[in-house]
């Protein structure tokens, strides 16, 4: 008799503490979640660096691009040249709309459709063209802050 009630007791103690984690769990403060497509009104388009093409923009979705973990919209006009630069930054992207040739240094230059996956190793040097088929919108995930920098032409 004393096993038995030894065994529902520890039962007991089992189900109780696996019941008070599973309440526990509910009061965690998720962050938002977040939904967003390119013709979204709320985008705040904002800029890019000034060695980039005229009309080219940039929207952050998510994150603060002086923090990790950044994800942001990138836009430049149709047939525009996006010059030889670099990021401190891996960056993962996906071609949303156009058509974009990358080349990376020493690199074969590869063509993004839409819907085109493509990873930039950080440091590495590369350049871009949006073809003729409208504006390229491109989302890039950065791992670390978002920074740009030029490569100037050797003259």
């Amino acid at each position: 008799m004393k096993n038995k009630f030894k065994n529902v007791v520890m039962i007991f103690l089992l189900f109780t503490s696996f019941t008070l984690f599973a309440q526990k769990g509910d009061s965690i403060d998720y962050e938002k979640s977040v939904v967003k497509t390119i013709n979204d009104a709320d985008i705040q388009w904002g800029p890019c660096p000034p060695f980039m093409p005229d009309g080219c923009n940039i929207a952050v979705l998510h994150g603060d691009p002086s923090k990790n973990n950044v994800d942001v919209l990138f836009k430049v006009e149709a047939n525009s040249a996006i010059p030889n630069h670099w990021h401190n930054s891996p960056e993962r992207m996906i071609l949303l709309s156009g058509e974009l040739e990358v080349t990376y240094k020493d690199e074969t230059t590869q063509i993004m459709k839409v819907g085109s996956y493509a990873y930039g190793p950080s440091k590495k040097p590369h350049t871009a063209r949006c073809g003729d088929a409208g504006p390229c919108i491109i989302f890039i995930a950065f791992e670390d802050p978002l920074d740009a920098f030029a490569i100037e032409a050797d003259k």
